[in-house]
């Protein structure tokens, strides 16, 4: 298991210098123009490919990194540079997501690379979970499946789907045993052009307009029983599992690694947000100065700047803990998702308010960032779905006894339980230092000063 650290490594840095540099030099200049048109960014999207960033190795490389920082900090950059083209980017790894948890190794073999493509042959994947009348409710699904001879046959509709309708591979989550509840639920792979697969329309949205978001119906839509992610006899493993009230839903270890996914999607915007209009402030002049040197414009400045970095915070050790298998017992990817995604929205509403009434045209990039930033806290799980996954853990005695860093893993034991910093031995011996320091001689007094120091 990987440390959590805040030290990055020179990958992590060269990876941060790529993605800021794609987003500042193809994503920024191009968000304005698909913005308007509401149109899918094909282009961009191949660049991407070719750049590396739009392939199914480079996002499980990403996944696969035991500190977890890998995604979230090539997530943050892009979506910095417009979230409606840097979720059009990244929809096919959300996808990508759920077939690593639940599929098999052939299964993944057999459908990332369809998700993706390749430069000059680019190809896009959906997950299809919310629907209409249940939105963040998992446990409200109506999309059914049912198995028929050597086939499942799926009906039900799906809402809010990125890519809905025109992804070459749709991962859907459907119900097969209603009276499971959540954990009655599957996963399947449903190809382009499927029978019985139709987009009913394509829904415009107040903003993350680059991406394409439809509503998906399913009428005795009829795949190969191969496509169940896992495969029967995983599916009939965990049916009875949970028919003793064991086992987990379909959909929630998806849900807890892309939590803090979003979370760091959000954290692109907000930083956007908060750097121009700290820029704008420090330009513009008004009462005889920049705005930035009066409180009323610095100190909601002030507290944005330590909220997101409070929120990035929440984000990484959220990622660390997707990627080292920490179970979120006090859900730590909800905790990261809702602190960014309402970051997100406050620092682009002051940016709307510092820069005044050219905030509220679209003369300036503000206006967008803060119709995007809305949906960071509705997708993935409503702000108050996260509150009520985290107050759910607050019923838990044992849970809220101790901080939350209790219980995360760690070293119990070795040399460094009986001598590290703050140990009971290093606590006596510097009450032996100090009673000698008394008596010794300058030079030695200085030497064990040294050793004594913080940092030794």
């Amino acid at each position: 298991m990987s440390a959590f650290t805040l030290e990055l490594t020179p990958a992590h840095h060269e990876l941060v210098r790529r993605a800021h540099a794609f987003a500042e030099d193809l994503i920024r200049p191009a968000a304005a123009k698909y913005d308007a048109a509401e149109e899918c960014p094909w282009d961009i999207v191949d660049r991407a490919a070719q750049e590396g960033f739009y392939n199914a190795l480079f996002y499980a490389d990403l996944i696969a990194d035991p500190t977890g920082l890998s995604l979230p900090l090539f997530l943050e950059e892009i979506f910095w540079g417009c979230a409606g083209i840097g979720l059009t980017v990244v929809l096919p790894a959300l996808a990508l997501s759920a077939l690593n948890q639940a599929g098999t190794p052939e299964q993944v073999a057999r459908w990332a690379p369809e998700m993706f493509g390749e430069p000059g042959d680019i190809k896009l994947a959906a997950l299809a979970v919310s629907e209409p009348q249940g939105g963040s409710d998992v446990a409200n699904l109506q999309t059914r499946a049912r198995k028929d001879g050597e086939e499942w046959v799926l009906d039900g509709q799906k809402i809010w789907i990125g890519n809905g309708g025109i992804a070459d591979v749709t991962i859907v989550n459907a119900v097969v045993d209603p009276e499971l509840g959540t954990k009655g639920q599957a996963m399947f792979v449903v190809p382009k052009d499927t029978p019985g697969m139709e987009q009913v329309r394509r829904l415009r949205k107040l903003g993350h307009r680059a991406s394409h978001t439809a509503e998906l119906s399913f009428e005795n839509c009829r795949i190969p029983a191969e496509n169940l992610l896992g495969g029967e006899g995983k599916l009939e493993h965990k049916l009875e599992k949970a028919r003793r009230g064991e086992g987990k839903p379909a959909a929630l270890g998806t849900f807890e690694q892309t939590r803090p996914m979003v979370a760091a999607m959000a954290l692109g915007v907000a930083r956007a947000s908060f750097e121009y209009a700290c820029d704008y402030a420090r330009r513009r002049e008004a009462f005889g100065g920049p705005i930035i040197d009066n409180q009323g414009v610095s100190f909601p400045l002030a507290d944005l700047a330590a909220d997101i970095d409070a929120a990035r915070l929440l984000c990484w050790r959220a990622s660390w803990m997707a990627a080292n298998g920490v179970p979120f017992q006090l859900a730590e990817g909800s905790m990261s998702k809702l602190k960014a995604s309402e970051v997100a929205v406050r620092a682009a509403e002051q940016a709307v308010q510092v820069c005044g009434g050219w905030g509220y045209v679209d003369d300036l990039p503000v206006e967008k960032w803060y119709r995007d930033a809305k949906l960071y806290t509705i997708f993935e799980g409503t702000s108050e779905i996260q509150r009520m996954v985290i107050g759910r853990t607050l019923t838990d005695p044992e849970a809220t006894a101790t901080p939350v860093h209790h219980h995360l893993p760690g070293d119990h034991g070795g040399l460094s339980r009986k001598f590290g910093h703050g140990s009971l031995a290093r606590a006596r011996a510097g009450e032996v230092f100090m009673r000698l320091a008394k008596k010794a001689p300058e030079p030695v007094l200085r030497l064990g000063g040294k050793l004594a120091s913080p940092g030794t």
